[in-house]
């Protein structure tokens, strides 16, 4: 497994009854987690010190308890420095497990020797472009949602990149690389991080089973001839990695060669030196 281990900013603190216990900076957060299945005893002094509790509903979603938490506020990792806020289903606009990834693409855009070009697809917040950014590439940042693009930016700006060339595309993901495609653009590094389930501007469903492979497919069309890496996120318990590896040694290694890895990716439990699962990723590097 590949464990995002390096966070002074984060951390998660305990887990138990379908719930995480977080530290997000100064600030505890307790949070659903499927993976959670255990009842362990809830026994750090945290778990009755909350700044912020999502209830989850038996009708599905749910809403956020507050405790003296503030609308927004920011952690670092490293050198990027991260806004902070809960918003709908859970989240805070940060998955911390990333970083294990953020380090492996950076060290590899530093020592590449070359500008290097990066498409970031379903971007986000932005964790991965201001990763990339700081270690020297040009980014283009694709994502459906112009909220999630403009906090974006705010991270970029946050982390001293407002000089940085980062492209900012408001756009659905599958139709800008078909564009990009047309237009014969190329990228030396691909990331996508896609959703289990999604709508395109004119009605699409994506369903990641069925989508994400003949997306893989379509996106090795924009690599150059010198390609440095592919990353492929999912949060889909259907994709192990395995099943990763099996689409990136189809789709990318028999056409670039090069070499594929696949794993799980956790974060460390600081109570008791365990490591929680958060989804897998599947790596092709030159």
């Amino acid at each position: 497994m590949w464990t995002a281990k390096d966070w002074k900013d984060y951390e998660v603190i305990d887990t138990s009854r379908g719930e995480k216990l977080e530290r997000w900076g100064k600030y505890i957060l307790l949070r659903p987690d499927p993976q959670v299945i255990w009842d362990t005893p809830r026994e750090v002094k945290q778990w009755k010190q909350l700044n912020g509790h999502y209830h989850r509903s038996s009708k599905g979603g749910g809403e956020w308890e507050f405790f003296n938490l503030p609308e927004q506020w920011t952690i670092q990792y490293k050198e990027l420095t991260f806004h902070l806020k809960p918003f709908s289903f859970k989240h805070t606009g940060l998955f911390p497990e990333q970083a294990v990834n953020w380090d492996w693409f950076s060290d590899k855009i530093k020592h590449a020797g070359r500008k290097v070009q990066v498409l970031n697809l379903f971007a986000y917040t932005g964790g991965a472009t201001i990763a990339a950014a700081k270690a020297g590439a040009s980014v283009t940042h694709v994502d459906a949602s112009k909220g999630m693009v403009t906090w974006a930016k705010e991270n970029a700006m946050a982390s001293g990149l407002e000089e940085a060339p980062i492209r900012w595309i408001v756009d659905d993901c599958i139709k800008y690389v078909e564009r990009e495609i047309r237009r014969g653009r190329k990228y030396d590094g691909i990331i996508m991080d896609p959703p289990s389930y999604g709508r395109g501007p004119k009605g699409e469903i994506w369903k990641v089973e069925e989508s994400i492979y003949p997306f893989i497919e379509l996106c090795t069309n924009l690599l150059s001839d010198n390609p440095l890496f592919f990353l492929v996120n999912s949060y889909t318990t259907g994709l192990q990695p395995a099943v990763l590896s099996y689409m990136l040694n189809t789709a990318v290694k028999k056409r670039f060669g090069g070499i594929v890895q696949s794993d799980e990716i956790g974060l460390p439990v600081s109570s008791n030196g365990l490591v929680l699962p958060c989804g897998a990723s599947g790596r092709w590097e030159q």
